[in-house]
């Protein structure tokens, strides 16, 4: 813990979410303070409601920015970006922005948001290795049959600690500054891959199926999903899964000094989650 660190009062939106959790708890045993920004927060924080943004700016001097449900959603890019640019004016000193690998509204997002804030440190990242476990991967996990709309293509899942230490080693120093990494696995598995070895450190049945995007969208609404946001997730899928991502990326590594955190690894520590 350095002298340095303690003077830092980091604000973490989404800081009730996947990624936030992990970047807020890694942040406070550097001995940052933290504000967690979210709804429930004190004071209160939401991406839509601009008569939030200035008290939780207040007194900050790093930002985590991570817009729900993704950049690449219609409007998003807008928001964020008139929140940095908000930031900038607040006398904020350091960004990170989590962004998504291959996705042009995010990449859009991107360019906003640095013209707003020209040292922002951007996170983009490929598919999470925790969506397996934590979110929307887990429930059908659970029964015995991941079903998506995309074909069985190669993807290099990232796990999110990699992911919340590259964004609290941003928000803690200038080494960082202005930098773009690509955040992936060290090794691309396709689905089915990837399940297999769900199964394996669970002892679960476990199969990857490719259905249509009418039958995906039909599941989530009916495990109580809004159909906007089943819709999106497709159109997501769609066109990160394409094949586009398949090589992974050196962005861990670099942003780190060592190498990224391979998917076995990740689902032996998660195993407890499909029991």
């Amino acid at each position: 813990m350095s002298e340095n660190t303690i003077n830092e009062h980091i604000l973490v939106t989404g800081g009730t979410g996947m990624t936030g959790r992990r970047v807020g708890a890694l942040l406070r045993e550097a001995g940052a303070g933290v504000r967690v920004g979210s709804r429930t927060g004190e004071p209160r924080f939401d991406w839509h409601d601009t008569s939030t943004w200035d008290a939780v700016l207040d007194g900050v001097t790093g930002v985590y920015l991570c817009y729900h449900p993704d950049l690449a959603f219609p409007g998003a890019a807008g928001t964020v970006a008139a929140f940095a640019e908000r930031a900038a004016a607040a006398g904020v000193r350091r960004t990170a922005l989590l962004s998504g690998r291959g996705e042009k509204g995010a990449q859009d997002a991107e360019d906003r948001v640095r013209a707003a804030f020209p040292d922002t440190t951007v996170l983009r990242c490929s598919v999470f290795a925790q969506d397996f476990s934590e979110s929307f991967f887990l429930p059908p996990l659970l029964e015995g049959v991941l079903t998506l709309p995309v074909p069985d293509v190669p993807e290099p899942f990232v796990d999110l600690d990699d992911v919340a230490r590259v964004a609290a080693a941003a928000l803690t120093g200038d080494a960082h500054r202005g930098a773009t990494y690509e955040l992936t696995g060290p090794e691309a598995l396709t689905f089915a891959e990837a399940v297999r070895l769900v199964g394996e450190v669970s002892g679960r049945r476990a199969r990857f199926l490719e259905v249509s995007p009418e039958e995906f969208v039909a599941a989530m609404s009916a495990a109580g999903a809004p159909e906007e946001l089943a819709q999106g997730l497709v159109g997501l899928l769609e066109e990160i899964l394409d094949g586009r991502n398949a090589a992974p990326a050196d962005g861990v590594a670099r942003a780190l000094g060592r190498p990224a955190t391979p998917f076995a690894e990740y689902a032996r520590g998660a195993a407890h989650a499909w029991r």
